[in-house]
This record gives C-alpha cells, structure tokens and sequence, in this order.
C-alpha cells in the first residue's frame, strides 16, 4: 500500500531501523534480510511527496541507511531518481502559487513538516541538487518566510493562510524553523538562520503545548531550541529546552492523569505519546548531540 514506503508510517521504516539495529549486533544474516526486504520496496507512480506517507519519507530512510551503513548503501542513482520526480511534480503546481514548488497532499497544499513544504524541503536539502534545483528550494522557503503571519508563525497551508493557530512540528512554526536550521547550514544565508530563530520565539511564547509527544506536543517543540542551540551556541536556546523538559519532567504525569494534558491517541508512542518524551530527556543528556527522531538525519 501507499502507507508501505515511508520511514514513519510503514514497511521502510522498519526494514531500515531492522538493518541498522542488526549492523550494531553483528547480525550479518539480519542486516541482509532487511536490505533485501527493503531494495524490493516499490514505489507507485500516484504516491505523494510529503514526509509521513509520500516520497521524502522514502529518500529519509535511505538517508538513515548510509548514514549508518555506508554512502552507497542505497546507491545515489536510485535517490536522486526520486529527487528528480518530486522537483518536477513540485514544479508542475508552481502556477497556483508564487512558490517555486508546491505539492498538493488530499486536496491541500500543506506548508508544515509532516505534510508539505517543510518537511519536503527539509529531505531534499540533503542531496546533490542542480544550481536550479537549488534555488526552487531556497525560493521555496523564502517564499515561506515572506507569507507568514505577523506574529511569525506560518499557515498550515495555502488554504489557511488567515488561521493562525497551530504551533507544532506538523503544522506551524516548530517544524519549519528546523528546515529553515538546514537550509542555512546547507546554504549559509543568514536569512534563513534570523527566520529560524524569529520561528523559535513563536514556540517560546506559545509552544507550551497540552501534549506530550513530538508531533504535535511540548516535547517536538523543545528540539527548536535544541537544534539553535546547536547550530549558534546561544546558551539561552538551551535554558529554554530546559524549561519545556523541566516542565514535563515535573508536571505532565500529574496533568496527565487529571485530563489537562493530552497523552497522544497513541499514548506510548513516539510521535504522539510519552515514547517522544523519553526521547527528549535522553537527548537533555546531552544537549549537543540532540536531533529531532526521523527528521535531522
């Protein structure tokens, strides 16, 4: 099914997180397994290009393999073939827009991490991209960056373009300040590295969530000032993570159980329950080291 090629959402995920796990026991058997199970992994021509179900969650998987397995893993011809289709299908919805790309996912054109701009940007920022590739990409963001709201946080997407509401790594001002991270450690425009930290003031001020998790919780949120933290060196990024992990540490378990803190649909998740918490507390360990799970390579 569609929901099989991503590292999220199916079968690809588990197949990369199966090899990897096998490499780091010594189980040569069981990383084979898995690298066969996932060379034989299809994609169909009507997927989409977003993060949870669509192309990109497909190249971050093999991101994660070569990081982990080595570079020609996943050979380069069979990723940048998929960097060449989502460019063009990007391209093709362009005239609907002033964005260079834009992609369309169930009748929206989606601006956060999870679905649409962001996310797709984020993934393609860690390829090989042609000098007019590269610039889709940057004019991609920066046509972002000019249509944002005046209180810094973005749209979900082009058709909410007057609703701001939503402050989360999905949707909103949190996972588009983690590209717009990458896109100046890809690109080195200090334009991007001012919108990423305008983004991380919006999170200061209203990320404090009623959830937990990292999709769309308190925890997802800290990892905007982990990551500035470790892009500029700013102590006060990491006194703000701090402040989130300190928050959940003290006071979610009670919030929790009395009903006024959501503990995610999926409540031991990582995406959406206490699994994205620990995950966070882990990476406090050691702050300079953090990275957002399946989306900073």
């Amino acid at each position: 099914t569609v929901r099989d090629v991503t590292f999220l959402c199916g079968r690809t995920g588990v197949c990369a997180l199966g090899a990897v796990v096998a490499k780091y026991t010594g189980d040569n058997g069981l990383l084979d397994h898995y690298l066969t199970q996932f060379k034989e992994i299809k994609l169909s021509k009507d997927l989409p290009d977003e993060l949870l179900y669509g192309r990109v969650g497909y190249l971050w998987a093999c991101l994660f393999l070569n990081k982990h397995l080595g570079n020609e893993v996943i050979p380069s011809p069979t990723m940048d073939a998929v960097v060449r289709e989502i460019v063009k299908n990007g391209r093709k919805l362009r005239r609907k827009s002033g964005s260079p790309l834009m992609f369309e996912f169930h009748g929206s054109r989606y601006w956060g991490a999870a679905h649409g701009l962001a996310g797709i940007m984020h993934v393609l920022m860690h390829f090989e991209l042609s000098s007019d590739e590269r610039e889709d990409v940057k004019g991609t963001l920066k046509y972002m960056i000019n249509n944002r709201f005046p209180s810094g946080n973005y749209p979900s997407s082009e058709e909410d373009g007057k609703v701001d509401a939503l402050v989360h790594w999905c949707h909103g001002a949190p996972g588009i300040a983690l590209t717009l991270a990458k896109a100046y450690e890809a690109f080195g425009d200090k334009e991007f590295l001012k919108a990423a930290m305008d983004a991380a003031e919006v999170v200061w001020n209203r990320g404090l969530l009623k959830r937990v998790g990292i999709c769309h919780g308190i925890s997802g949120n800290a990892y905007v000032f982990l990551c500035l933290y470790r892009l500029t060196g700013a102590v006060e990024y990491l006194y703000r993570a701090k402040a989130f992990a300190c928050f959940l540490l003290d006071r979610s378990h009670t919030l929790m159980s009395t009903g006024e803190m959501h503990g995610g649909d999926s409540p031991f998740s990582l995406f959406e329950g206490i699994g994205g918490m620990a995950y966070l507390f882990l990476d406090m360990v050691n702050p300079k080291n953090a990275r957002f799970p399946a989306y900073d390579v």
